[in-house]
């Protein structure tokens, strides 16, 4: 890929007043469930779906209310495929399919997934309430395809050792990067997701001494500092997430990743989960990891650690989701005024939502749809 920056995005979401977001900001806790699951066939199935998308926020207060000191939220997103099924048209413009990456040397596939369940709270046994009366909500109608259950490592660390997360935007920043504003007024306040699962070769990552980790990371161990520019490799993890718009400014999405893991089996992973205003930023950060800036410079992390799974969603604002339980809220209003809404022509200088400038369309290394 060329190392263009991408265009800015100009509009504020915070500076206009906007519909209650789903809680995709909210301060990571202790523990985490991340589930996608598939939407069974059929109208009876789509209906549970629906009706669970209306009830969603009243069973996280109904089961939160129990211990509300340990924060309990849950974020539902909405995979293309299943938007298209249960609410046809219009979409949310920048909502498709995960796009499969492969370089070289390192793959990130696309794998399927109709419903995203985020379930955080500040101890397992409230996450595994939300997740039991969740799946009873949507018995017979959706079958599962991952189930990971995250928790926090002592300091925000991965299964690798390093801080996680160190560089998440906060406050007015976080809402900047993670909701979509006047570029798509119908969906306005919403957000969009990618989730992957990565599992770590722990036996070659410890073989490494702790300086030729933190040359792979672009950070120090002990103390999460960053490594200065004429030390940091241009191959480490931190040095291809640094993303630019054209004119030079970072731009950032919201992490949320925690660590993973089975030691019986060996198993030692991280799950990640990217919150943005436009997944074109999330997917030209994982462009650069896998296909590399410039092409072959891959993220030297991937040597160390495999993705399994990929994975898009679109994260409806609080009262969108509530709404979408009788069906689009967007096509009843194009009924009633014969045009459905349109998402706003971009200003100059402005992301058009979905694309990548620079990003490879053929040839290998490929991006595929």
């Amino acid at each position: 890929m060329a190392d263009a920056p991408i265009p800015s995005l100009t509009a504020d979401p915070a500076a206009a007043e906007q519909p209650e977001p789903q809680p995709v900001v909210e301060q990571q806790g202790m523990a985490a469930h991340f589930i996608v699951l598939g939407i069974e066939p059929g109208p009876a199935a789509e209906e549970k779906v629906r009706a669970f998308f209306g009830n969603a926020a009243g069973l996280t207060r109904s089961v939160g209310r129990r211990l509300p000191e340990h924060r309990l939220n849950m974020v539902v997103g909405i995979g293309a495929a299943a938007w298209d099924r249960l609410f046809g048209a219009p979409r949310p413009a920048a909502l498709h399919e995960f796009r499969e990456l492969r370089g070289n040397k390192h793959h990130a596939p696309a794998t399927p997934g109709d419903l995203l369940l985020h379930i955080r709270a500040q101890t397992v046994d409230m996450c595994f309430e939300l997740a039991m009366q969740a799946m009873r909500a949507l018995h017979g109608a959706v079958r599962p395809v991952d189930e990971v259950h995250g928790f926090r490592y002592f300091d925000a660390r991965a299964m690798i050792g390093f801080v996680d997360g160190t560089e998440n935007p906060e406050g007015r920043e976080a809402l900047e990067a993670t909701l979509i504003g006047d570029e798509d007024p119908g969906f306005a306040g919403g957000s969009y997701v990618i989730v992957q699962k990565y599992l770590h070769d722990m036996a070659a990552w410890q073989a490494l001494s702790t300086e030729e980790q933190e040359r792979v990371i672009g950070r120090t161990k002990a103390d999460d500092i960053e490594l200065a520019d004429d030390v940091k490799p241009a191959n480490s993890h931190v040095a291809l997430n640094v993303v630019e718009d054209e004119d030079g400014n970072e731009l950032a999405i919201v992490r949320a990743n925690l660590p993973f893991a089975m030691p019986s089996r060996g198993e030692y992973g991280t799950y990640f989960i990217g919150y943005a205003r436009d997944p074109a930023v999330t997917e030209l950060m994982l462009t650069n990891m896998f296909i590399g800036r410039p092409p072959g410079n891959h993220d030297r992390l991937l040597d160390f650690s495999t993705a399994v799974t990929g994975t898009l969603f679109f994260v409806p604002s609080q009262p969108m989701l509530e709404a979408l339980a009788d069906g689009n809220p967007l096509a009843a209003a194009a009924d009633e005024s014969g045009a459905a809404p349109q998402p706003a022509e971009p200003a100059a200088g402005t992301l058009r939502i979905g694309s990548l400038k620079g990003q490879p369309q053929s040839a290998s290394p490929t991006l595929k749809e």
